[in-house]
């Protein structure tokens, strides 16, 4: 795979990554296998994909372990690995976990630890801040984690679902090495200012759900597609009259798609790659077919006339939450 660099002054990286959330968390329970899920890390080293991203709210926890033991021995080496900290369970509802937000200090400090002994490795390569706790003042928690940088227990430092001024306020503290954002042919939110911004600062922008949780790929044609107990049925973009309208986004990339024999999902990945220099998707997966299918897209090249096709699509019909 062709790749680029985490941000001006970061590793070497594919330029897709693999996000995965879905093999433990959220989607399709009835679907998961781990042992297929550590199969498909480790194929995704050998394809070039070696931003590998993760983070200790997912399950909470089982999905660091698993990532651990799919990275454990030779593998951990050649991953550029990435997890999340500042989301903590606060209850429970209808027996899914509830999340708040933690940014304070003493928790960071706590949590780094954590998520080293779950991962089985005595660095992560970039341990991002899931989001900003509205309640602890931004340069305090980044001053957490930079402190981890000192320590040895990180090289790189990043921000989920920011604004340009939360950045600059933690660029003063420390270099932020990414910002990761959701992105995609169906939420182009972060065009306006944050991604702009990134490049001209040479800070990756790391979009997660780039193929719109799977819908992107022409996955989901019904409401009753989806599986059962499966996230997005909460998702109002998923709900079959939202949907229904969506499916005109898709079928556009269907449409490219069929003239240039690839597929929707390496069309709308294909979108986001070229939409910046440091910008490096994180589809997820758990099988090893759409594995293969997403790391194509990084030899799709889109014409500058597929570009502004796409460009034109109307906005997604929903929030994203």
């Amino acid at each position: 795979m062709r790749t680029t660099t985490l941000g001006s002054k970061g590793p070497e990286v594919g330029v897709v990554g693999l996000g995965c959330m879905g093999m433990t968390y959220a989607y399709d329970p009835a679907g998961r296998d781990e042992a297929t899920s550590v199969a498909v890390i480790r194929q995704a080293l050998d394809l070039g994909v070696t931003l590998i991203d993760t983070a200790d709210a997912y399950g909470p926890h089982t999905n660091e372990e698993l990532v651990g033991r799919a990275l454990a021995g030779p593998y951990r080496e050649r991953a550029v690995l990435a997890t999340k900290v500042g989301l903590v369970v606060t209850g429970s509802e209808d027996g899914r976990p509830v999340y708040g937000r933690d940014g304070r200090p003493e928790h960071i400090r706590r949590s780094i630890d954590d998520s080293l002994r779950r991962l089985g490795t005595d660095y992560v390569d970039l341990y991002q801040l899931h989001r900003i706790d509205e309640e602890v003042p931004v340069e305090e928690t980044w001053g957490a984690l930079a402190e981890a940088v000192t320590a040895g227990k990180v090289r790189e430092i990043g921000l989920s679902e920011v604004s340009v001024e939360e950045i600059k306020r933690a660029t003063a503290i420390h270099p932020v090495a990414s910002v990761q954002s959701e992105l995609s042919l169906w939420t182009r939110d972060p065009m306006a200012d944050v991604l702009p911004y990134c490049e001209e600062q040479g800070i990756a922008f790391l979009p997660f759900s780039p193929l719109g949780r799977g819908f992107l790929a022409g996955r989901f044609a019904s409401f009753d597609d989806l599986p059962a107990d499966d996230m997005r049925r909460r998702l109002p973009r998923f709900q079959q009259e939202a949907l229904r309208a969506n499916l005109a986004i898709v079928g556009k990339a269907r449409q490219i798609a069929d003239r240039l024999g690839s597929t929707p999902a390496q069309v709308a990945l294909a979108w986001v790659l070229a939409q910046g220099r440091y910008v490096v998707p994180i589809p997820g997966t758990k099988t090893p077919a759409y594995l293969a299918d997403n790391a194509g897209a990084a030899d799709l090249v889109l014409s500058a006339a597929d570009l502004a096709e796409l460009d034109a699509l109307p906005a997604a019909e929903g929030t994203r939450y």
